[in-house]
Protein backbone atom coordinates (compact mmCIF):
# COMPACT_ATOMS: atom_id res chain seq x y z
CA UNK A 1 0.00 0.00 0.00
CA UNK A 2 1.24 3.53 -0.76
CA UNK A 3 0.59 6.73 1.64
CA UNK A 4 -0.02 10.01 1.16
CA UNK A 5 -0.17 12.60 3.72
CA UNK A 6 -1.53 16.18 4.12
CA UNK A 7 -2.66 18.62 6.27
CA UNK A 8 -4.71 21.98 6.58
CA UNK A 9 -5.42 24.08 9.32
CA UNK A 10 -2.03 24.81 10.41
CA UNK A 11 -1.43 27.99 12.91
CA UNK A 12 1.75 25.79 14.69
CA UNK A 13 1.74 26.82 18.48
CA UNK A 14 -1.21 29.54 18.00
CA UNK A 15 -3.89 27.29 19.23
CA UNK A 16 -6.41 29.77 19.35
CA UNK A 17 -6.92 31.41 16.04
CA UNK A 18 -10.50 31.69 15.14
CA UNK A 19 -10.69 31.12 11.60
CA UNK A 20 -8.73 27.86 12.02
CA UNK A 21 -9.78 26.04 15.07
CA UNK A 22 -9.37 22.70 13.97
CA UNK A 23 -6.10 21.17 12.15
CA UNK A 24 -6.77 18.79 9.65
CA UNK A 25 -4.79 15.93 8.29
CA UNK A 26 -5.82 13.72 5.40
CA UNK A 27 -4.09 10.62 4.06
CA UNK A 28 -4.71 8.98 0.62
CA UNK A 29 -4.09 5.38 0.11
CA UNK A 30 -3.89 2.85 -3.14
CA UNK A 31 -2.58 -0.05 -4.12
CA UNK A 32 -0.73 1.70 -6.54
CA UNK A 33 1.93 4.05 -6.67
CA UNK A 34 0.47 7.28 -7.39
CA UNK A 35 3.33 9.33 -7.97
CA UNK A 36 3.92 6.81 -10.92
CA UNK A 37 0.50 5.58 -12.42
CA UNK A 38 -1.06 9.46 -12.46
CA UNK A 39 2.00 11.64 -13.13
CA UNK A 40 1.06 11.96 -16.57
CA UNK A 41 -3.20 12.60 -15.69
CA UNK A 42 -1.49 15.02 -13.31
CA UNK A 43 0.63 17.20 -15.35
CA UNK A 44 -1.83 16.95 -17.76
CA UNK A 45 -4.15 19.23 -15.22
CA UNK A 46 -1.47 20.91 -14.18
CA UNK A 47 -0.88 22.73 -17.89
CA UNK A 48 -4.40 22.71 -18.58
CA UNK A 49 -4.57 25.01 -15.35
CA UNK A 50 -1.24 26.72 -16.21
CA UNK A 51 0.24 26.12 -12.61
CA UNK A 52 2.66 24.43 -11.44
CA UNK A 53 1.32 22.59 -8.90
CA UNK A 54 -2.43 21.19 -8.23
CA UNK A 55 -3.35 23.39 -5.03
CA UNK A 56 -7.43 23.14 -4.32
CA UNK A 57 -7.54 26.85 -2.76
CA UNK A 58 -6.00 28.18 -5.96
CA UNK A 59 -8.11 25.74 -7.99
CA UNK A 60 -11.32 26.86 -6.42
CA UNK A 61 -14.93 24.86 -6.70
CA UNK A 62 -15.20 25.87 -9.97
CA UNK A 63 -12.39 24.26 -11.76
CA UNK A 64 -12.53 21.32 -9.61
CA UNK A 65 -16.04 20.78 -10.68
CA UNK A 66 -14.64 20.85 -14.23
CA UNK A 67 -12.06 18.25 -13.69
CA UNK A 68 -14.59 16.19 -10.94
CA UNK A 69 -15.50 13.58 -14.18
CA UNK A 70 -11.59 13.28 -14.55
CA UNK A 71 -10.72 12.47 -10.96
CA UNK A 72 -13.28 10.27 -10.58
CA UNK A 73 -11.95 8.02 -12.95
CA UNK A 74 -8.85 8.35 -11.64
CA UNK A 75 -10.16 7.71 -7.96
CA UNK A 76 -11.54 4.41 -9.35
CA UNK A 77 -8.77 3.48 -11.29
CA UNK A 78 -6.40 3.56 -8.07
CA UNK A 79 -8.74 2.37 -5.71
CA UNK A 80 -7.98 5.51 -3.57
CA UNK A 81 -9.25 5.75 -0.33
CA UNK A 82 -9.38 9.14 2.09
CA UNK A 83 -8.92 8.88 5.24
CA UNK A 84 -9.30 11.94 7.62
CA UNK A 85 -7.99 13.00 11.34
CA UNK A 86 -8.94 15.93 12.91
CA UNK A 87 -7.45 17.73 16.39
CA UNK A 88 -9.75 20.68 17.98
CA UNK A 89 -7.06 23.01 18.60
CA UNK A 90 -8.19 24.76 21.81
CA UNK A 91 -9.57 21.68 23.20
CA UNK A 92 -5.74 20.34 22.80
CA UNK A 93 -5.05 23.09 25.07
CA UNK A 94 -7.22 21.92 27.83
CA UNK A 95 -6.19 17.81 27.17
CA UNK A 96 -2.79 18.57 26.88
CA UNK A 97 -3.44 20.45 30.72
CA UNK A 98 -5.11 17.92 32.12
CA UNK A 99 -2.47 14.95 31.17
CA UNK A 100 0.45 16.86 32.12
CA UNK A 101 -1.39 18.26 35.92
CA UNK A 102 -3.09 15.11 36.85
CA UNK A 103 -0.86 12.56 35.90
CA UNK A 104 -0.90 10.39 38.40
CA UNK A 105 3.06 9.62 38.47
CA UNK A 106 3.63 13.06 38.48
CA UNK A 107 0.65 14.97 41.23
CA UNK A 108 1.13 12.74 43.76
CA UNK A 109 -2.02 14.15 44.98
CA UNK A 110 -4.13 12.36 42.75
CA UNK A 111 -6.04 8.52 42.59
CA UNK A 112 -4.34 5.83 40.59
CA UNK A 113 -7.83 5.13 39.13
CA UNK A 114 -8.67 8.78 38.60
CA UNK A 115 -5.63 9.20 35.30
CA UNK A 116 -5.18 5.10 34.90
CA UNK A 117 -8.91 4.29 34.29
CA UNK A 118 -11.63 5.25 32.27
CA UNK A 119 -12.66 7.19 34.89
CA UNK A 120 -10.23 9.90 33.73
CA UNK A 121 -12.63 11.00 31.16
CA UNK A 122 -15.19 11.75 34.01
CA UNK A 123 -12.51 14.14 35.77
CA UNK A 124 -11.62 15.59 32.78
CA UNK A 125 -15.24 16.41 32.28
CA UNK A 126 -15.57 18.05 35.42
CA UNK A 127 -12.37 20.04 35.31
CA UNK A 128 -13.75 21.37 31.26
CA UNK A 129 -16.53 22.48 33.41
CA UNK A 130 -14.23 25.08 35.58
CA UNK A 131 -12.29 26.71 32.37
CA UNK A 132 -13.18 29.44 30.40
CA UNK A 133 -11.54 30.61 26.94
CA UNK A 134 -9.31 33.30 28.49
CA UNK A 135 -8.17 30.41 31.71
CA UNK A 136 -7.17 28.00 28.46
CA UNK A 137 -4.87 30.69 26.96
CA UNK A 138 -3.08 31.49 30.41
CA UNK A 139 -2.75 27.49 30.85
CA UNK A 140 -1.36 27.21 27.16
CA UNK A 141 0.88 30.33 27.88
CA UNK A 142 2.24 28.65 30.77
CA UNK A 143 2.76 25.57 28.68
CA UNK A 144 4.96 27.03 25.69
CA UNK A 145 7.07 29.32 28.23
CA UNK A 146 10.56 28.10 28.35
CA UNK A 147 11.82 30.24 31.40
CA UNK A 148 10.33 27.69 34.44
CA UNK A 149 9.93 30.04 37.18
CA UNK A 150 7.59 32.06 34.76
CA UNK A 151 5.54 29.67 33.47
CA UNK A 152 5.39 28.15 37.31
CA UNK A 153 4.15 31.16 38.44
CA UNK A 154 1.39 31.14 35.23
CA UNK A 155 0.17 27.56 36.20
CA UNK A 156 -0.09 28.75 40.01
CA UNK A 157 -2.37 31.38 38.78
CA UNK A 158 -4.39 29.24 36.68
CA UNK A 159 -4.92 26.40 39.60
CA UNK A 160 -5.78 29.41 41.94
CA UNK A 161 -8.39 30.29 39.58
CA UNK A 162 -9.52 27.14 39.03
CA UNK A 163 -9.47 26.57 42.68
CA UNK A 164 -12.32 29.17 43.28
CA UNK A 165 -14.67 28.01 41.10
CA UNK A 166 -14.47 24.39 43.03
CA UNK A 167 -17.53 24.84 43.92
CA UNK A 168 -19.15 24.79 40.94
CA UNK A 169 -19.07 21.13 40.99
CA UNK A 170 -21.98 19.45 42.83
CA UNK A 171 -20.43 15.99 43.93
CA UNK A 172 -17.91 16.09 46.70
CA UNK A 173 -16.19 13.40 45.44
CA UNK A 174 -15.13 15.08 42.38
CA UNK A 175 -14.31 18.42 44.34
CA UNK A 176 -12.20 16.68 46.43
CA UNK A 177 -10.05 14.93 43.46
CA UNK A 178 -9.61 18.64 41.77
CA UNK A 179 -8.85 20.55 44.89
CA UNK A 180 -6.04 18.23 46.31
CA UNK A 181 -4.60 18.32 42.35
CA UNK A 182 -4.87 21.86 42.16
CA UNK A 183 -3.70 22.41 45.68
CA UNK A 184 -0.62 19.82 45.58
CA UNK A 185 0.66 21.47 41.70
CA UNK A 186 0.64 25.22 43.46
CA UNK A 187 3.11 23.54 46.13
CA UNK A 188 5.17 21.35 44.10
CA UNK A 189 4.82 23.29 40.31
CA UNK A 190 8.32 21.83 39.61
CA UNK A 191 8.06 18.68 39.60
CA UNK A 192 4.66 19.10 37.10
CA UNK A 193 7.28 19.49 34.57
CA UNK A 194 4.56 21.78 32.80
CA UNK A 195 6.40 23.56 30.68
CA UNK A 196 8.23 23.10 27.88
CA UNK A 197 12.57 23.39 28.18
CA UNK A 198 13.18 24.36 24.22
CA UNK A 199 12.11 25.43 21.10
CA UNK A 200 12.68 21.03 20.22
CA UNK A 201 10.11 20.29 22.80
CA UNK A 202 7.56 22.86 21.39
CA UNK A 203 7.61 20.56 18.48
CA UNK A 204 6.26 17.82 21.27
CA UNK A 205 3.42 19.49 22.27
CA UNK A 206 2.18 20.63 18.92
CA UNK A 207 -1.14 19.42 18.03
CA UNK A 208 0.98 18.77 14.44
CA UNK A 209 2.33 15.57 16.92
CA UNK A 210 -1.14 14.16 18.04
CA UNK A 211 -2.52 14.34 14.73
CA UNK A 212 0.57 12.55 13.20
CA UNK A 213 0.07 9.71 16.05
CA UNK A 214 -3.26 9.33 14.69
CA UNK A 215 -1.82 9.21 10.83
CA UNK A 216 0.47 6.41 12.06
CA UNK A 217 -2.74 4.02 14.12
CA UNK A 218 -5.01 5.02 10.64
CA UNK A 219 -2.20 3.84 8.97
CA UNK A 220 -1.30 0.45 10.72
CA UNK A 221 -5.22 -0.09 10.91
CA UNK A 222 -5.63 0.36 7.23
CA UNK A 223 -2.84 -2.29 6.75
CA UNK A 224 -4.15 -4.86 9.45
CA UNK A 225 -7.98 -4.55 7.79
CA UNK A 226 -6.27 -4.88 3.61
CA UNK A 227 -2.89 -7.37 4.32
CA UNK A 228 0.30 -6.61 3.27
CA UNK A 229 2.76 -3.60 4.14
CA UNK A 230 3.43 -0.18 3.35
CA UNK A 231 5.32 0.45 -0.36
CA UNK A 232 5.55 4.37 0.92
CA UNK A 233 4.38 6.87 3.04
CA UNK A 234 4.46 9.94 1.28
CA UNK A 235 3.85 13.26 3.98
CA UNK A 236 4.19 16.80 2.34
CA UNK A 237 7.25 18.75 3.38
CA UNK A 238 6.37 21.32 5.65
CA UNK A 239 9.63 22.47 7.09
CA UNK A 240 10.16 22.04 11.28
CA UNK A 241 7.18 20.31 11.90
CA UNK A 242 8.89 17.46 9.48
CA UNK A 243 11.11 16.46 12.41
CA UNK A 244 8.22 15.99 14.59
CA UNK A 245 6.19 13.57 12.36
CA UNK A 246 9.37 11.66 11.57
CA UNK A 247 10.04 11.83 15.39
CA UNK A 248 6.36 10.23 16.10
CA UNK A 249 6.84 7.57 12.98
CA UNK A 250 10.49 6.37 14.40
CA UNK A 251 9.22 6.22 18.09
CA UNK A 252 6.20 3.77 16.92
CA UNK A 253 9.14 1.70 14.80
CA UNK A 254 11.19 1.60 17.53
CA UNK A 255 7.87 0.27 20.16
CA UNK A 256 6.83 -1.89 17.78
CA UNK A 257 10.36 -3.83 18.02
CA UNK A 258 9.86 -4.16 22.13
CA UNK A 259 6.71 -6.45 21.28
CA UNK A 260 3.39 -5.44 22.88
CA UNK A 261 0.44 -4.42 22.81
CA UNK A 262 0.95 -2.56 25.11
CA UNK A 263 -1.49 -2.31 28.65
CA UNK A 264 -2.31 1.66 29.24
CA UNK A 265 -4.65 0.64 31.97
CA UNK A 266 -7.61 -0.94 33.30
CA UNK A 267 -10.29 -0.77 31.25
CA UNK A 268 -7.97 1.82 28.73
CA UNK A 269 -7.66 0.72 25.00
CA UNK A 270 -4.53 -1.73 24.62
CA UNK A 271 -2.17 0.34 21.98
CA UNK A 272 -1.46 -2.60 19.46
CA UNK A 273 1.59 -1.39 17.27
CA UNK A 274 2.14 -5.21 15.34
CA UNK A 275 0.98 -3.34 11.75
CA UNK A 276 3.43 0.10 12.29
CA UNK A 277 4.94 0.13 9.00
CA UNK A 278 8.52 -0.89 9.07
CA UNK A 279 9.68 1.84 6.41
CA UNK A 280 10.52 5.91 7.60
CA UNK A 281 7.95 8.32 6.12
CA UNK A 282 9.69 10.43 2.65
CA UNK A 283 9.29 14.26 3.09
CA UNK A 284 8.47 15.35 -0.72
CA UNK A 285 7.34 18.98 -1.94
CA UNK A 286 4.18 19.13 -2.60
CA UNK A 287 4.82 20.36 -6.30
CA UNK A 288 7.10 16.43 -6.72
CA UNK A 289 4.12 14.04 -6.05
CA UNK A 290 0.81 13.86 -7.87
CA UNK A 291 -0.20 11.53 -4.77
CA UNK A 292 0.30 14.46 -2.84
CA UNK A 293 -1.27 16.58 -4.71
CA UNK A 294 -4.71 14.33 -5.07
CA UNK A 295 -4.51 14.27 -1.29
CA UNK A 296 -4.27 18.21 -1.15
CA UNK A 297 -8.01 18.17 -3.27
CA UNK A 298 -9.52 15.72 -1.15
CA UNK A 299 -8.92 17.26 2.15
CA UNK A 300 -9.81 20.23 0.81
CA UNK A 301 -12.77 19.22 -0.27
CA UNK A 302 -13.79 16.74 3.21
CA UNK A 303 -12.39 20.02 5.29
CA UNK A 304 -15.90 21.65 3.22
CA UNK A 305 -17.94 18.64 3.79
CA UNK A 306 -17.30 18.60 7.48
CA UNK A 307 -18.04 22.38 7.97
CA UNK A 308 -21.05 22.20 6.22
CA UNK A 309 -19.64 24.75 3.31
CA UNK A 310 -21.37 24.19 -0.23
CA UNK A 311 -20.07 21.75 -2.32
CA UNK A 312 -21.03 21.10 -6.08
CA UNK A 313 -23.10 18.04 -7.05
CA UNK A 314 -20.02 16.83 -9.35
CA UNK A 315 -17.91 16.91 -6.43
CA UNK A 316 -20.35 15.36 -3.80
CA UNK A 317 -20.54 12.19 -6.13
CA UNK A 318 -17.05 12.32 -6.44
CA UNK A 319 -17.02 11.77 -3.12
CA UNK A 320 -20.12 9.58 -2.56
CA UNK A 321 -17.79 6.36 -2.43
CA UNK A 322 -15.76 7.62 0.37
CA UNK A 323 -18.47 7.75 2.70
CA UNK A 324 -18.40 3.82 2.77
CA UNK A 325 -14.68 3.28 2.26
CA UNK A 326 -12.80 6.19 4.46
CA UNK A 327 -12.38 6.29 8.48
CA UNK A 328 -12.57 9.57 10.23
CA UNK A 329 -11.43 10.28 14.06
CA UNK A 330 -11.31 13.30 16.27
CA UNK A 331 -9.33 14.42 19.19
CA UNK A 332 -11.41 16.95 20.56
CA UNK A 333 -13.25 17.16 24.40
CA UNK A 334 -16.80 16.26 22.50
CA UNK A 335 -14.98 13.69 20.91
CA UNK A 336 -13.63 11.87 24.14
CA UNK A 337 -17.07 12.59 25.53
CA UNK A 338 -18.94 10.34 22.50
CA UNK A 339 -16.25 7.79 22.82
CA UNK A 340 -16.53 7.11 26.46
CA UNK A 341 -19.60 8.13 28.17
CA UNK A 342 -21.99 5.04 26.80
CA UNK A 343 -19.05 3.09 28.07
CA UNK A 344 -19.30 4.48 31.48
CA UNK A 345 -22.61 4.39 31.76
CA UNK A 346 -22.88 1.10 30.90
CA UNK A 347 -19.95 -0.27 33.15
CA UNK A 348 -20.87 -3.89 34.31
CA UNK A 349 -21.33 -4.78 37.44
CA UNK A 350 -18.73 -6.28 39.80
CA UNK A 351 -18.39 -9.85 41.31
CA UNK A 352 -18.66 -9.63 45.21
CA UNK A 353 -15.04 -10.83 44.42
CA UNK A 354 -14.04 -8.22 42.38
CA UNK A 355 -15.51 -5.34 44.25
CA UNK A 356 -13.47 -6.50 47.40
CA UNK A 357 -10.52 -6.34 45.70
CA UNK A 358 -11.07 -3.06 43.95
CA UNK A 359 -12.19 -1.71 47.07
CA UNK A 360 -8.59 -2.77 48.78
CA UNK A 361 -6.52 -1.21 45.99
CA UNK A 362 -8.27 1.46 46.12
CA UNK A 363 -7.99 1.85 49.63
CA UNK A 364 -4.22 1.46 49.63
CA UNK A 365 -3.64 3.78 47.23
CA UNK A 366 -5.98 6.69 49.21
CA UNK A 367 -3.52 5.92 51.94
CA UNK A 368 -0.89 6.78 49.60
CA UNK A 369 -2.68 10.21 48.64
CA UNK A 370 -3.67 11.10 51.69
CA UNK A 371 0.52 11.03 53.20
CA UNK A 372 1.30 13.61 50.42
CA UNK A 373 -1.30 15.99 51.28
CA UNK A 374 -0.11 16.81 54.63
CA UNK A 375 0.49 20.21 54.92
CA UNK A 376 -0.68 21.64 51.65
Amino acid sequence: MYFYVDESGQTGLNLFDPQQPILYYGVLSSPHNVDEVANDEIQELRERFGVARLHSSELGMGRLTSIASELSALQAKLDLTIDIYRISKPDHALISFFDQLFDQGLNKAVPWSAYWTPLRFVVLAKLAYLFDEDLIKLARKARIEKKTEKANTILQEVCNTLLCRIDYLPDPRSREIIRDALTWACKHPDEIHYNIYSNNDRLQISPNLIGFQSVMHGIALRLKVGGGDAAAIVVDRQGEFNRAQEWVANFYRSAKDKGGPWEVGPGLPKMDLSNIPDIPITCTPGDMSAGLELVDIYLWLMKRLFEKKDLSPELLELLAPQMEKGMTDEVSFAGIMKRWEPVLMNLPDPSPEEEKRARQLMARHEEYRKNHLDGI
